[in-house]
């Protein structure tokens, strides 16, 4: 952290990444989906003026680019070709998006029945499914194997033999993907290559327990094992961590032939590809990412002689991630002292952590810029914060916002599509906030506002 001193006076203390800006009206075109661009200091994105569209639909508000989602899907797509790219769905998922993947021809991961009623409802094709989850009870597994999905990880020995029962009741042979933990945690721009076991998911490589899986998967009739799923982290932008995972899975992939008597069709690397949620972020292009991921794939196959498995990746956070912003109105601004004479401006919002946990829950980093003018005042570092009853209810940690920011304002924070609205909350009795599609200068609400009504429907009284 660094002491900083504004050109209009204001005291306070920044992160070593975040700078002064030259212009606080400027969008950093990185951070934000491909439509958004400010006119005359108005924030505009997929050809409407963020001002018009929340007259409309209040704030807060989700405001999902169409054609941004698009565009990222199909950069997965043909960057990750003869891949099976599957958008992971826990990131965000309602019908629409549900139909957007499927239009730009890529499969969907679920990891819950709700996700998997949802893809349903939307027309993908069960085959084209993947589901996840580490505890998946006999009746989601029923569904899921009768409504034909085509592949279940399996994360738990219960589970195997959950779902070889479920098959065999329904006289089908389920495809399945045994999920192992690679001893790789990767996250941001670091990764351990040390075990890493004290997790939830997955079966250890170095335990033997990923064998055994793979062998009781095999012993089963109604139990098609198509492969290997590893996942080891989020937010990555190098594929340094994914060099070692390969290696440790590629290397059960092979002992999986050679003594089992089985050779996997399919090997699935999962997701975790970062996105831009600041200046300090830097993420790869999806076509580098595939050519890298794909050199060490082959290489490693090269060098214990086997075959070229049919890969498969998850990315989630990377494609809905960058095309949704979220947009509050401000309701307070107030200066706080610190210690050392320093001072800090608080700008409370309308909405907080019961849209957007990730602050709270993970201490991530956000940006945000004044949406609805242009401002000729000095920057000031701020803080955006939420209107719930909790000290920790921050929106953005720091940046800088004009120094004439005041109740009334629109604020817009970029990068909020993942893991936004999908771990949004009723904290507070809170009513979560629309999702509005914008293409084209049109907007259409895809997920609604909750309502009064909705949050006592289910209050018996």
């Amino acid at each position: 952290m660094s002491a900083h001193v504004s050109p209009g006076g204001f005291t306070g203390t920044s992160p070593v990444w975040l700078r002064e800006p030259a212009d606080v009206n400027a969008l950093i075109p990185a951070l934000w989906s491909s439509s958004a661009r400010k006119d005359d200091g108005v924030l505009q994105v997929g050809g409407l003026a963020i001002p018009d569209l929340v007259a409309d639909v209040n704030t807060p508000a989700y405001v999902l680019d169409e054609d941004d989602f698009r565009s990222r899907a199909r950069a997965f797509r043909d960057g990750f070709a003869g891949y099976d790219v599957y958008y992971a769905g826990k990131a965000f998922l309602c019908t629409a998006v549900a139909r957007w993947v499927a239009e730009e021809g890529l499969c969907l991961d679920v990891c819950s029945d709700g996700e998997l009623t949802v893809a349903l409802r939307a027309g993908t094709a069960p085959a084209r499914i993947g589901y996840h989850g580490n505890n998946k009870t006999a009746m989601e597994l029923r569904r899921a194997v009768d409504a034909g999905v085509g592949r279940i990880i399996v994360d738990s020995f219960h589970e195997i033999e959950r779902v070889a029962d479920v098959a065999r009741q329904l006289g089908v042979r389920q495809g399945v993907m045994v999920r192992v933990t690679a001893g790789v945690e990767a996250h941001t721009h670091e990764f351990i290559a040390t075990a890493h076991e004290d997790q939830k998911f997955g079966f250890s490589i170095s335990s033997g327990d990923a064998f055994d899986a793979a062998s009781r998967v095999v012993a089963h009739d109604s139990l098609e094992l198509r492969g290997l799923h590893s996942h080891i982290g989020s937010q990555i932008f190098d594929t340094s961590g994914w060099e070692v995972a390969a290696r440790r899975v590629l290397a059960l992939h092979a002992r999986i032939g050679a003594e089992l008597g089985r050779v996997l069709p399919e090997l699935d690397l999962g997701g975790g590809f970062g996105i831009a949620y600041t200046t300090q972020d830097d993420p790869a292009d999806p076509a580098v990412l595939a050519e890298q991921i794909t050199k060490i794939v082959t290489g490693e196959c090269a060098a214990l002689g086997i075959p070229v498995p049919h890969l498969s990746i998850e990315p989630g956070r990377a494609i809905v991630g960058p095309a949704m912003c979220t947009v509050y109105t401000v309701g307070t601004v107030k200066q706080v002292a610190l210690d050392g004479g320093a001072s800090r401006t608080y700008v409370s919002v309308d909405g907080g952590m019961s849209d957007n946990i990730r602050t709270a829950l993970y201490d991530a980093d956000y940006s945000c810029t004044l949406a609805s003018r242009a401002s000729a005042a000095a920057p000031v570092l701020a803080r955006v914060v939420g209107k719930h009853c909790e000290s920790g209810d921050i929106v953005v940690k720091d940046e800088f916002l004009p120094g004439d920011i005041a109740p009334g304002d629109l604020v817009a924070v970029p990068g909020t599509g993942a893991y936004g609205r999908s771990m949004a909350s009723n904290y507070n009795h809170a009513l979560r906030p629309p999702v509005v599609a914008v293409k084209d200068g049109a907007a259409r609400v895809i997920v609604r506002r909750e309502t009064v009504e909705d949050l006592l429907a289910t209050d018996i009284g």
